[in-house]
């Protein structure tokens, strides 16, 4: 079959489901990369498709692959279906991917392993999962070759505004496409090195939609369902300042910090928010446009559009002060000179 690595532009949830209706899988199937919960969703889209629900227990495998050895893979693959399609072997968290070790699969089991995935038998979908996957090894490629890898990485906007509205119908609820904005903004899911994925988002949806009253989303109804990250709520602790709200500004940092974000943590939140907001605020000031920014930083719109919230109220020589006086406080917390969260609210207050 032919490949389906994640270089092109249609995202693999996208992809999959039509491989999916169109009966174009490859065999056996590699899911990785970030969004997890997608490739929860994969997983159970093959079940519906080949196991009758009333033999899943035969018709269904998940061996565990820590005990897993090649004899017992190859013998869950060669069992017949007893009244589905198809049978599906499930191997999750498979490590060989990323190149770490497993008991039952030495150097020539490996070997043996990548021979037999050539010859998987049709009546039957092998399925491996991993969060990520070293492309320049041999079982990668092999897939690669034989069957279909799907990288659900994270989702665009419009797929992910697409699925917020989606959930919001399931609960009997809609947004406007502003409010829809402020979820995703508040959320962090475009953030630097976020953790928040769609799991998350899910869980967040569940609380949105159980606080609003009516069958419209409004803002206070996100404000307290969106739990978002750090890096989310340090942006908010810095429009607070932004706008003089310094009693604002002092809450959210005592909420952040009892909540349990690290004030060494925190602090450098804060560092690079500034480093964001100056380089954003420079190139602004040269003429270039936000698509032009997004490219150079690598960072979502949503990010450099409240960047420039925030640039809007300093000028080039205040910024730099501010990032100066924030590398300082750093300085003096890690040298033990000032107690962490002191040295904070001395650096909000001067801001």
């Amino acid at each position: 079959m032919g490949t389906h690595s994640q270089k092109q532009e249609e995202h693999a949830f996208k992809k999959i489901e039509k491989d999916i209706r169109n009966d174009r899988l490859g065999n056996p199937l590699f899911f990785y990369g970030r969004e997890q919960y997608l490739i929860r969703w994969a997983i159970s889209a093959l079940v519906e498709k080949y196991v009758n629900p009333s033999t899943k227990d035969m018709d269904f495998s998940k061996p565990d692959p820590k005990s897993m050895t090649l004899d017992t893979l190859i013998q869950q693959c060669e069992t017949l279906p007893f009244l589905s399609t198809k049978r599906v072997v499930l191997i999750e968290d498979f490590l060989l991917f990323a190149g770490e070790k497993l008991k039952g699969f030495p150097e020539e089991g490996e070997e043996g392993l990548i021979e037999y995935l050539k010859n998987v038998p049709k009546d039957c979908v092998l399925i491996f999962t991993a969060s990520s996957a070293d492309k320049r090894r041999k079982l990668y490629k092999t897939i690669q070759s034989v069957g279909s890898c799907y990288e659900f990485d994270g989702l665009d906007e419009t797929l992910l505004r697409g699925l917020i509205e989606k959930r919001l119908r399931q609960g009997g609820k809609w947004a406007r496409p502003n409010i829809i904005g402020e979820m995703i903004q508040l959320s962090g899911y475009y953030d630097k090195e976020t953790d928040y994925t769609l799991y998350h988002l899910e869980n967040d949806i569940s609380k949105v939609i159980a606080l609003c009253d009516g069958d419209e989303i409004k803002r206070e109804d996100i404000k307290g369902g969106i739990t978002g990250n750090g890096e989310t709520y340090v942006f908010d602790l810095i429009d607070a300042v932004s706008l003089g709200n310094k009693e604002e500004a002092f809450s959210l940092l005592n909420n952040l910090l009892t909540s349990g974000v690290s004030a060494h943590k925190l602090l450098a939140l804060v560092c690079s928010q500034f480093e964001t907001i100056l380089m954003v605020k420079e190139m602004k000031e040269d003429g270039l446009q936000y698509d032009q920014i997004k490219d150079f930083l690598g960072i979502h719109e949503f990010r450099i559009k409240r960047a420039v919230s925030f640039a809007n109220h300093y000028t080039l020589a205040q910024l730099r002060n501010a990032l100066n006086r924030a590398f300082q406080v750093d300085d003096s917390i890690k040298s033990g000179l000032m107690d962490a969260k002191l040295a904070l609210e001395m650096l909000i207050a001067t801001i």
